[in-house]
C-alpha cells in the first residue's frame, strides 16, 4: 500500500516579517486613503483580527489623533458556493461600524486566492450602503484568480499551484504569529 505523500510546509513570514508586513501596509493605507473617512472591514475569521491590528498601528502612526472605525463581515450566506457548504452553515458576527455612504472602505483579508471571498464581500457590503471608495487590502496574494479582482495593497505575494494551501496564524485565535506555504 503507498504511503500518503508527507506535506512540504514552508514558512513564507514569520512573526517579525508579518509584523513588518503589517505595519507597512498601514503606512500603505493611510498613504492611498489619508484617516478622516477611513472604515476597516475584516472578512471573517483572520482578516478581522488583521484589520484591527491595521487599524491601531494606523492610530499609532498618527499620533493618537486619528480614531479608526473598525468592523467585520461574514460572508457565508453571499458565497456563490453556499450549496457546498453543508445544510448548516456557521455564520459569524458581521458587524459594520455605522453608516459607509461617503466613506473610504478598505477590506481586510488574510489570503486572496481566487477572488470569490471578495466578490462575496462587495456583494455584501452594498447592503450596508455606498462607500466613496472600497479598497482591498490582503496579508498574501497567492495568484490563481478566477474573477478579475486585485489587491490594492498586499503585505506578500506569491506564486502558488491550485493544491497549495497557505495558513495564516494569528496570535489572538492561534497562538501565535505565522504564514505557511503547505504544497
Amino acid at each position: 500500500m503507498p504511503r500518503p505523500k508527507a506535506e512540504d510546509r514552508t514558512t513564507l513570514l514569520d512573526a517579525r516579517a508579518m509584523s513588518r508586513a503589517l505595519q507597512r501596509m498601514a503606512v500603505e493605507i493611510t498613504e492611498l486613503a489619508g484617516t478622516e473617512d477611513l472604515v476597516l472591514i475584516g472578512i471573517q475569521r483572520r482578516g478581522v483580527e488583521l484589520a484591527q491590528r491595521i487599524a491601531r498601528l494606523i492610530e499609532q502612526g498618527e499620533g493618537g489623533s486619528a480614531r479608526i472605525r473598525c468592523g467585520s463581515l461574514d460572508i457565508t450566506l453571499y458565497r456563490d458556493d453556499l450549496e457546498t457548504v453543508g445544510p448548516k452553515p456557521v455564520i459569524g458576527e458581521t458587524h459594520i461600524p455605522g453608516d459607509l455612504s461617503d466613506t473610504h472602505v478598505v477590506i481586510v483579508d488574510d489570503v486572496l486566492y481566487t477572488g470569490r471571498t471578495v466578490r462575496a464581500a462587495l456583494d455584501e457590503l452594498a447592503d450596508f450602503g455606498r462607500p466613496k471608495r472600497i479598497s482591498l487590502c490582503v496579508l498574501v496574494d497567492r495568484g490563481g484568480r478566477e474573477l478579475p479582482i486585485q489587491a490594492d495593497i498586499t503585505g506578500k505575494s506569491v506564486k502558488t499551484s491550485p493544491g497549495d494551501r497557505v495558513d495564516v496564524l494569528v496570535h489572538e485565535l492561534d497562538g501565535q504569529d505565522q504564514v505557511d506555504l503547505i504544497q
